[in-house]
């Protein structure tokens, strides 16, 4: 059986593969890699030229497996993104025409540019790992980890995720710009050299099949699922909170939180992992009324985690 020094191992291999490329954000990268093997989906919302597509396709670059992008844009249809039936003349029956989502990691570029329609037709994809056409169900391929793109700045022409989609992200990630320090090792690295296109695999899908299968027995303490518990319902403050975090919110913390253990060489749960993961998990899951407009749902998460007293060795 796997080891949970093992998966260290592997995060610690893909974190580094990737560093080859992105300077700066290893935080992001580990959270990102906790949310593959937790089997959920990532948002990264930021301006233009951070580095969203790049990070992603370095993922992508460091397992060996199969790879997709879409450009979502307002003329997409949903048959684009998932397939479509096809009438062929020469046996005289529909066949089945698999779209790009039919791979291991889907890069949904700039996806709030795409149609209501088009984005619903991630919905199935995304929480079933399944696409029904013509009432015949095609499964997906496992691990299956789907990493929108958006920018949070522009919105003419784009159509907003609504709620239904986004809670359909494990979480949602922002890269930011890089320090002066950063940008200038970013310069000394491409001055002469392209390294994504020089990058190669340094873990297979079964890699993180089997790891995402050991994390499920990463043990969680009652005094830590009370914690989450206690978290997700303060985020639902019916004074405060037009909408809240949903039990599937929950269940995304706690096997994020389990994911991130793991990845940390652990085989338990502690306080200090729902601390780090309550804000990309929780923050893009709120609507808050009219009254907390100048608070954001992260500043809004952050502030419960700061007040919620978290569970100690004593108790």
């Amino acid at each position: 059986m796997l080891k949970y020094n093992d998966i260290r191992a592997l995060g610690a291999s893909l974190s580094q593969n990737i560093a080859r490329v992105i300077i700066g954000r290893e935080r992001e990268t580990e959270l990102i890699l906790a949310a593959l093997l937790a089997g959920g989906h990532v948002l990264l919302e930021d301006v233009p030229g951070t580095g969203k597509t790049t990070l992603a396709k370095s993922l992508a670059k460091s397992l060996s497996c199969s790879f997709s992008r879409v450009q979502f844009t307002p003329d997409l249809l949903p048959a684009d993104v998932t397939g479509m039936r096809v009438y062929s003349q020469k046996t005289g029956e529909f066949s089945f025409i698999r779209g790009p989502v039919f791979t291991h990691i889907l890069l949904a570029d700039e996806i709030n540019r795409a149609t209501p329609r088009t984005q619903s037709a991630l919905l199935e994809c995304m929480e079933e790992r399944q696409v029904t056409e013509g009432g015949v169900t095609y499964p997906l391929e496992r691990p299956f980890l789907v990493i929108a793109t958006q920018n949070p700045v522009e919105t003419q022409g784009t159509f907003p995720l609504p709620e239904a989609q986004l809670d359909r992200f494990m979480i949602r990630l922002s890269l930011g710009h890089p320090t002066t320090e950063e940008a200038v090792a970013l310069l000394r690295r491409f001055i002469a050299d392209e390294p994504l296109a020089a990058l190669s695999p340094v873990a297979t899908g079964e890699d993180v099949a089997a790891a995402a299968l050991r994390i499920r027995s990463c043990h969680v303490s009652e005094d830590i699922m009370r914690y989450m518990a206690a978290l997700c319902e303060a985020a639902r403050d019916p004074q405060k909170v037009l909408l809240g975090p949903s039990p599937r919110a929950l269940l995304a913390l706690m096997r994020i939180c389990q994911a991130l253990a793991a990845l940390r060489g652990r085989d338990y749960v502690i306080p200090d992992d729902v601390k780090t993961l309550a804000v990309p998990v929780l923050a893009h899951r709120v609507i808050l009324r009219g009254m907390a407009h100048d608070t954001t749902g992260e500043a809004f998460i952050a502030s419960l985690v700061e007040r919620i007293p978290s569970p100690t060795e004593e108790r």
